[in-house]
């Protein structure tokens, strides 16, 4: 009887231990973190040092670049992964906001199937002119391109990488909410763009701060405003579009989600650690490296954000007529 005792006692003992070494191997498995976009870009390169930050809080963080379809491929395999925040993503100006309206089909809901975890990085976009042809037609500031505009109609044209573009949608919102009229030149890809506004090929482009920034510091190009609803800290004396037209935002931003239906207490664990990492100042250093700007919030100012980046893009796409099959 005691024999049998000590036996159900080492049993008991045993698979209290095998219990307690599954749930220390659950908390030990790595958090994989899919980037919907090559690696080597601004948003993988953001990840990373986030991964990085967060290995003392959360452990170990592996990058899982997945590609293709303007990121909706990494959007979608988010979208489909587990709620158990073992696996979560990027959500990107294309994924949430553009691409629901410019795709025929998108395998993925950007509004239904998402938890908010926080809003990484905002990366202004910036108008900028071909310097000489700035100097011609003496344009300085927004208000003397939109008064050479409506003095000039139909003259100017400006360029982007391509139909429902970052810098296409920005054009096409400019146009609407200054009531100007030029003509959209798409190129394959944003370096073309850039290529064809520096040869006087067109006349003003809407890029990327980051892209755009080496040619401006060298005075190829000249900076007309910045399209954030502040100044950038990157181009300090550049006023906001909105200066001009007020409300006027149409940044680049990009944050983690994790699957609907994660648990709240995972997602605040989450954002706890990703926001701490965001704002420590190695962080702020590297980012600015990039031309980013961090932005830790909640998750549910963050969701929120998304929710009406979604209904203003919208509108813009639908102005376009830009649709990708």
């Amino acid at each position: 009887m005691k024999t049998r005792r000590f036996l159900l006692t080492l049993l008991a003992g045993a698979t209290a231990l095998m219990g307690a070494g599954q749930a220390a191997a659950q908390q030990q498995r790595p958090i994989r973190l899919v980037v919907p976009y090559a690696a080597g870009g601004p948003i993988d390169n953001t990840a990373r040092i986030l991964a990085e930050r967060v290995k003392d809080t959360l452990g170990t963080v592996i990058i899982d670049n997945k590609p293709g379809a303007g990121g909706n491929i990494g959007a979608d395999v988010v979208a489909k992964a587990p709620a158990d925040g073992l696996t979560i993503g990027i959500a990107a100006t294309a994924t949430n906001a553009v691409n629901p309206w410019l795709y025929n089909k998108i395998p993925f809901n950007a509004a239904t199937d998402f938890a908010p975890i926080t809003q990484m990085v905002r990366v202004p976009n910036v108008l900028v002119m071909n310097a000489d042809t700035a100097k011609r037609l003496n344009i300085n500031t927004v208000a003397d391109l939109v008064r050479y505009a409506k003095a000039n109609p139909a003259k100017l044209n400006y360029g982007s990488g391509g139909n429902g573009s970052a810098g296409h949608l920005a054009g096409e919102l400019f146009k609407k909410e200054a009531g100007i009229f030029a003509v959209h030149i798409p190129y394959n890809g944003g370096s073309p763009a850039q290529l064809a506004l520096i040869s006087g090929q067109v006349d003003f482009n809407f890029d990327n701060l980051a892209t755009a920034a080496p040619n401006i510091r060298s005075g190829k190009l000249k900076a007309i405003a910045v399209t954030t609803l502040q100044r950038s800290s990157s181009l300090p004396d550049v006023p906001p579009v909105a200066d001009t037209l007020k409300g006027f935002s149409i940044d680049t931003w990009w944050g983690l989600v994790a699957p609907a239906g994660t648990p709240h207490d995972v997602v605040a664990k989450l954002n706890q650690a990703f926001v701490a990492a965001l704002n420590a100042p190695e962080t702020k250093t590297r980012f600015a490296s990039l031309l980013a700007e961090p932005v830790g919030n909640s998750p549910e100012q963050f969701g929120a954000f998304m929710k009406s980046e979604l209904a203003k893009y919208e509108k813009v796409v639908k102005a376009t007529g830009a649709k990708v099959d």
